[in-house]
C-alpha cells in the first residue's frame, strides 16, 4: 500500500493509561501497516460511541460498561468491544504526605477528591468493599472531571485524591502529594478499558491491519524501556514532564494492566460484571457475546 489510509481514532479520556493505543500511533506501528492515524478526544458528556455511529471514527477507546448501559435500556449496543486496552484499574490514591504505613482504613472519615459517578466511581467503591472498609464513611469531594479534580487537590481540597496516571506522578514531582496506593490490585484483572467498533468495520481489511499493528504495540509496551515509550509519546503530553511520563508508564508496566494478548478474556469480563452488579448498575449479568467480540484475524 503506497498511500497511507486514514484511520480515525477517538479517545473517551486521554491519559498515559491508554498508552497501548497512543503508542500504536507514536511508535509508528499503524504507519507500518499503511494506516495514517487521525485522533481526537470526545467532548465532555458526549460518548465516543457517537463518533462510531456518525462515521467520524473507526475505532474508539471505551469501556465495557458502555455496552451495559445500552442493554439496561433494552437496546442492542451499536458497537462491540473487540480488544482490551487495560486489564486492570489504573487509578491511584495520593495523600498530602508520604505514608509508607498507609492502610485503606485511613480513608474512612477522610475527605477524598474523586469522580461523582461512572466507571471510576464504581470501581473505587468495589475496591473499598474488597479492602473491607465502609465506602459510606468516606467524605467525597467531587469537583468534576480529571482536570478539575487535580486543580481541587492542588488548591488544598481533600486529604486524598483518586486519579489516573500521570496526574499522581506529576503531583509527586511537584511535591504536592505522595502516591500511597493503587486501586487495581484490590480488584484484580478485569475488563477496565477497551477498544470498540461497529461489527461491519471489524470485517474490513482496515480492521485486520489495525489489529496487526495493535498486537505488535502491546508486545512493545511490555518489552520496551518506559523512557523510550515516554520519549515517543511526549508530543502527545505537552504539559507533562517527560520523566514523569516515564515514571507513570513504568508503574503501569509493573501493575500488569498491559498484558500481551489483545482479546478481552471471559474472566476479565466476568470480573467487570461483578463490579457493576455490586454497584447495582446491572439489570442482569449480560452474556459476553452481547458486549464483546473476538478481534478480527490479523
Amino acid at each position: 500500500m503506497s498511500d497511507l489510509e486514514k484511520i480515525r481514532i477517538q479517545f473517551t479520556l486521554f491519559s498515559a493509561f491508554y498508552s497501548p493505543l497512543i503508542s500504536a500511533m507514536s511508535g509508528g506501528f499503524l504507519k507500518a501497516e499503511g494506516l495514517e492515524p487521525e485522533w481526537s478526544v470526545s467532548p465532555p458528556g458526549v460518548s465516543a460511541l457517537a463518533a462510531l455511529q456518525d462515521g467520524s471514527a473507526h475505532v474508539v477507546q471505551s469501556a465495557l460498561s458502555q455496552g451495559f448501559t445500552s442493554l439496561n435500556e433494552g437496546k442492542t449496543p451499536q458497537a462491540v468491544h473487540f480488544a482490551q486496552v487495560n486489564e486492570m484499574d489504573g487509578f491511584f490514591l495520593t495523600a498530602r504526605k508520604a505514608d509508607p504505613a498507609f492502610a485503606w482504613e485511613k480513608l474512612e472519615g477522610a475527605e477524598v477528591v474523586t469522580f461523582k459517578g461512572g466507571q471510576p466511581h464504581a470501581m473505587f467503591k468495589y475496591a473499598c468493599h474488597r479492602a473491607g472498609i465502609d465506602f459510606a464513611k468516606l467524605k467525597l469531594v467531587c469537583p468534576g472531571g480529571p482536570a478539575e479534580i487535580d486543580q481541587a487537590f492542588r488548591a488544598g481540597q481533600g486529604q486524598y485524591v483518586h486519579q489516573q496516571g500521570p496526574y499522581p506522578q506529576q503531583l509527586q514531582a511537584d511535591g504536592v502529594g505522595y502516591v500511597v496506593a493503587q486501586v487495581g490490585p484490590q480488584i484484580g484483572p478485569c475488563g477496565f478499558s477497551s477498544l470498540a467498533a461497529t461489527r461491519d468495520w471489524l470485517k474490513t481489511d482496515m480492521a485486520g491491519a489495525f489489529v496487526r499493528a495493535y498486537r505488535r504495540t502491546r508486545v512493545y509496551m511490555i518489552e520496551a524501556p518506559a523512557a523510550e515509550i515516554a520519549r515517543a509519546e511526549k508530543p502527545y503530553f505537552p504539559k507533562i514532564d517527560e520523566a514523569v511520563l516515564a515514571d507513570c508508564i513504568a508503574t503501569y508496566q509493573k501493575l500488569g494492566c498491559w498484558t500481551p494478548h489483545v482479546e478481552i478474556t471471559r474472566a476479565a469480563y466476568e470480573r467487570t460484571l461483578d463490579v457493576f452488579e455490586y454497584n447495582g448498575l446491572l439489570k442482569q449479568r449480560y452474556r459476553y457475546e452481547q458486549v464483546c467480540a473476538e478481534p478480527p484475524a490479523a
